[in-house]
């Protein structure tokens, strides 16, 4: 049927009979296979996806850190769905899944399986640890989906507060957030994405030290322009530290460890 896809795939049946679908029209098209029903009062197609129907079934809204990765921002890791549900709703057995409860900031209208922006990004500040949260915020505010004036405007919890004061529009990524989060300590000039000879760094720390991350894809021909770059940097008087993703995200004792023992020797200034 056209108009559940056309609603996404999953819709409450009021919907369909507001916009002019008849009620035995819709019986058919379950008797026939065409539409499923979830849950009393919502019908859905074979193309649903599939955590809009569990979110249905279970009569809760997608949010949190669960739809910061379906909004597609950088998301470092989601341990597990997470939900909302109004606080005043009956209480859910939902194994494996975080359950918010709470009253939106935003009100979700009857029929919501998604969550907002704003209250995603307000339940991930709650929920996530600092800079997890800092990189989710910075996402949000780089892809335009939010700007800094709405978000001042919610009544915003201390946590919520201290990241609309840290958060940055210009981050390309989660990863640099991370980095100049747990760099920050150390009072030197981090620079993400500077561009020298031609080729763009990943970090440029003080003026001569540059921080390198490679992720999956930094292999082959990739491979061999790096170390090519790695040498031009090396003969203009820069020092390369060139780490994986990997290490910045599960081993970062041995990232500051090469970066603190080159700033001790001074190799993040120019001669």
């Amino acid at each position: 049927m056209k108009a559940v896809g056309a609603a996404g795939g999953i819709v409450r049946v009021s919907v369909l009979v507001d916009a002019g679908v008849g009620r035995r029209a819709i019986s058919q098209a379950v008797a026939r296979g065409w539409l499923t029903i979830p849950k009393r009062g919502w019908v859905a197609d074979k193309a649903a996806d599939p955590s809009l129907v569990a979110a249905a079934r279970a009569g809760v809204v997608l949010t949190c850190i669960t739809q910061a990765k379906r909004l597609g921002l950088w998301v470092l890791q989601e341990d597990r769905p997470h939900v909302g549900a109004a606080s005043s709703a009956s209480r859910l057995a939902l194994p494996d899944v975080r359950v918010h409860w709470s009253l939106p900031v935003v009100p979700w209208a009857p029929g919501t399986l998604e969550d907002g922006i704003l209250n995603t990004l307000l339940l991930v500040a709650s929920c996530q640890p600092y800079e997890c949260a800092l990189a989710v915020w910075e996402s949000a505010l780089n892809r335009g989906l939010v700007a800094k004036e709405e978000l001042a405007r919610l009544p915003l919890r201390p946590r919520a507060r201290r990241l609309l004061g840290d958060a940055s529009p210009f981050s390309d990524s989660g990863l640099e957030t991370i980095v100049i989060v747990r760099l920050r300590w150390l009072r030197v000039p981090i620079q993400p994405q500077i561009w020298i000879t031609g080729h763009r760094v990943d970090f440029l720390i003080g003026d001569r030290l540059v921080l390198q991350v490679d992720g999956g894809h930094h292999v082959g021909l990739q491979r061999a322009e790096d170390v090519a770059h790695d040498a031009a940097l090396t003969l203009l008087g820069y020092h390369v530290i060139r780490v994986t993703y990997v290490q910045v995200v599960e081993r970062w004792h041995e990232v500051q460890d090469l970066i603190t023992r080159a700033i001790a020797q001074g190799l993040h200034r120019a001669a």
